[in-house]
């Protein structure tokens, strides 16, 4: 972003302004903390802000500060358009593509309001007259403080900003661990916690609080784990019926994938989880090293995100979208043996 944009978002935001925040659809640590670090900001100036969620998200990430002001699009449409259509100002976090808010994308279209995009993925489309897009950045939650840096108010952020921040940080970075995480994240880090972040309370929150069909539904899944050692590729898969026996709940299979990474000598790691209301099988990516998951997602399986996480999708059964998988392995086996 430039300083001549940073110059004009000031002046936009000299006086209160009617503003709509909207993470992706389904969102996830980084596009909750990184909306509501941001909503908390701007109430600061006493602006009109508002939340709008495409729809709802896993219930480890209900306890953030303001939570209990988010508007969810799916159940309170005619408010969310009316908002939408009488915002000044509408920020897009965490995704560079209109689609990625599901039925939100037609209002977000026509909205007459300034759009300004803040988001780390590649490909950003070109529907915002502000874009702030790094895809070198861990999260958009960093993205939001440096953003707030930017704007001269980093002495304001306090305990309720840092705590959302530094929430979608710790969530993208898979608790600091990706390669992502780099030494001015952790200073960020650090400015949070001293300015209220609870880091070991917000880890305890998001992780380390789960219900027993959670547990059972992850070894269901770790008992799906298959091991494909001559392409160093492991796969989870969990059918609707496996998922409706553990009365499974938005985010139980938040970060199941990783489990098939972590294994000895895997590089690529894939868990397809059958959703037969939307018709699709919904597909997560994870990678170690060189091994490009986004462009093996947007090539063949409807999706995109980073080099080594990134989602798809496939409408094809469980069954058979597996079978395309394993069939397209061989065309990377010099990769993910390399």
């Amino acid at each position: 972003m430039t300083k001549r944009e940073i110059s004009e978002i000031k002046d936009l935001l000299k006086s209160p302004k009617k503003i709509v925040i909207v993470p992706h659809k389904n969102p996830d640590g980084d596009a909750m903390g990184s909306t509501l670090g941001l909503y908390h900001y701007l109430k600061l100036f006493n602006h009109d802000a508002t939340i709008i969620a495409p729809n709802d998200y896993p219930d480890f990430l209900k306890w953030l500060p303001g939570d209990e002001f988010v508007l969810k699009y799916d159940t309170d449409k005619t408010k969310a358009d009316e908002l939408i259509l009488n915002a000044e100002l509408v920020f897009t976090l965490d995704f560079n593509a209109l689609h990625r808010t599901g039925d939100m994308e037609t209002v977000l279209f026509e909205a007459k309001g300034v759009k300004i995009l803040i988001d780390h993925h590649q490909q950003p489309d070109n529907y915002a007259k502000y874009i702030y897009s790094d895809v070198t950045m861990c999260s958009t939650a960093q993205m939001i403080y440096h953003f707030i840096e930017m704007l001269g108010d980093v002495k304001t952020i306090n305990s309720d900003i840092s705590t959302c921040l530094y929430t979608g940080i710790m969530t993208d970075t898979g608790s600091f661990r990706f390669r992502s995480t780099t030494s001015t994240t952790h200073r960020v880090i650090a400015n949070l916690i001293d300015n209220g972040a609870d880091n070991a309370q917000i880890h305890n929150n998001v992780y380390d609080t789960n219900s027993y069909n959670k547990l059972q539904l992850l070894g269901c899944a770790l008992s799906n784990l298959k091991l494909i050692s001559d392409s160093n590729t492991a796969y989870i898969t969990l059918s609707q019926k496996e998922l409706n026996t553990f009365d499974y709940k938005k985010g139980d299979t938040e970060g199941v994938v990783n489990y098939a990474l972590s294994l000895s000598g895997v590089k690529f790691a894939v868990i397809f989880i059958e959703n037969k209301s939307e018709g699709i099988i919904k597909i997560s990516l994870r990678s170690k090293g060189n091994f490009d998951v986004n462009t093996f997602a947007r090539e063949h399986f409807n999706g995109g995100g980073h080099i080594n996480a990134s989602g798809g999708r496939s409408e094809l059964s469980l069954k058979k979208t597996v079978e395309k998988f394993i069939s397209i392995l061989p065309t990377y086996k010099n990769d993910l043996k390399s």
